[in-house]
């Protein structure tokens, strides 16, 4: 076929995607109005950066100066709120059960007594760790103030016996320790979470998009349609329909990458464009994995559930949320199948760290190595679009 003719070809399968995208609701739906409203859904639940005055209760069973000083402490920790005391554990442990509070402190009696005389008193707390989030917070903030009561104590008998305010503070902190987050030095839950969330939601729905555009053509039999148009050509076929919806995805990349390092400000050392380059090729490994999947399984419902089963594969082995070297050496092995991983080591590298091409370009490669993986089924492509009967 003459380069003229196939450019001709080509140009028509564009046109006769860009009919199918527009006149059916479903693909406005999936490449536009999900992934919109994704963005403002996931940035909008984060804001405050970290959740804000989570419920917690107070066990007051010493009802002391020092007892009332402790749960006020507790209260003004910005991510606790101190709603309700209870008179005893039964009655806490019954409020976090119906889910009112999150946690509890424990104050016992005799508590102030005892401090005083050096006798030791235990503090305990209490965290309900079926909200993970909400559970580490109240964990931090009472295991904080059981230490920082701890050590008032202590300053205070060292205060009695004649120590200064650097002897005290020498004891009862021998080594200070300097801590410095990196990348994420506000611990801002968004920063950490929506990086990685919003491109998963859209690979996500470009391995579907992709799987149902090429599903429907074989279940509505115009799949010889297509292939006329092309003149034969499954490259071209393929091609033709897919840099459409290319160009809406890479549109709706440009908007999630300008909203979050653009309008939100989240850090992103190493500028914008690095950071877009990867986000075109994590959409075109999404599309040839959709080809892939498609391929394999030429029935519509099939093909959409291992999309779906992929994607949602994804967003755990990506290792955003729990560190792949710690996962099981196969695991490991297979995380190199998911773009998404590869576009979150990029994410590391370019815009927490800042490193650079040289650091990151092994990944670049690795999702441009996915577009490799339809030209081992291109024949069973065409066989089913030639051949392939739906059967629902």
């Amino acid at each position: 076929m003459s380069t003229t003719k196939t450019r001709s070809s080509l140009w028509q399968v564009m046109q006769r995607e860009w009919r199918i995208l527009t006149s059916r609701p479903l693909y406005l739906f999936c490449m536009v109005i999900a992934p919109l409203f994704c963005y403002v859904f996931f940035t909008t639940l984060m804001d405050e950066g970290l959740p804000q005055n989570l419920p917690a209760g107070i066990v007051d069973l010493d009802d002391t100066a020092l007892s009332r000083r402790v749960a006020r402490n507790l209260d003004a920790m910005p991510q606790t709120e101190v709603i309700a005391h209870y008179a005893n554990v039964s009655e806490a442990r019954r409020a976090v059960q119906r889910g009112e509070i999150y946690g509890f402190f424990l104050l016992p009696e005799g508590l102030s007594a005892e401090a005083q005389t050096q006798k030791q008193p235990t503090v305990s707390f209490y965290t309900n760790y079926s909200y993970l989030i909400a559970g580490s917070l109240l964990f931090r903030d009472m295991k904080m103030l059981g230490e920082l009561t701890s050590g008032a104590a202590s300053r205070s008998v060292l205060y009695a016996k004649g120590a200064s305010e650097d002897e005290a503070m020498a004891y009862l902190r021998p080594i200070v320790i300097d801590t410095h987050a990196l990348g994420n030095p506000w611990l801002n839950y968004s920063i950490y979470l929506s990086n990685i969330l919003l491109p998963a939601v859209l690979c996500l729905l470009i391995m579907m998009v992709t799987v149902a555009g090429i599903g429907m053509e074989i279940k509505g039999g115009t799949a010889k349609a297509w292939l006329e148009a092309s003149n034969g050509s499954i490259a071209t076929a393929l091609t033709g329909k897919l840099l459409p919806q290319t160009a809406v995805f890479m549109l709706m990349g440009i908007l999630y990458n300008v909203y979050l390092y653009g309008y939100l400000g989240f850090p992103c050392q190493s500028g914008i464009v690095p950071m877009l380059l990867a986000t075109l090729c994590l959409i075109l490994a999404s599309q040839a994995l959709g080809i892939v999947m498609i391929a394999i399984f030429p029935t519509l419902r099939l093909g959409l559930s291992l999309a779906s089963l992929w994607g949602v594969i994804s967003i755990s082995i990506s290792g955003f949320s729990f560190p792949v070297m710690a996962m099981p050496g196969a695991i490991q092995a297979l995380s190199i199948l998911f773009p998404l991983r590869h576009y979150f080591l990029i994410y590391v590298d370019e815009a927490l760290h800042g490193y650079g091409f040289a650091y990151s370009w092994p990944h670049y490669v690795a999702l441009l190595l996915f577009l490799l993986l339809p030209l081992l089924i291109l024949g069973r492509l065409k066989t089913a679009l030639l051949h392939y009967r739906y059967t629902p």
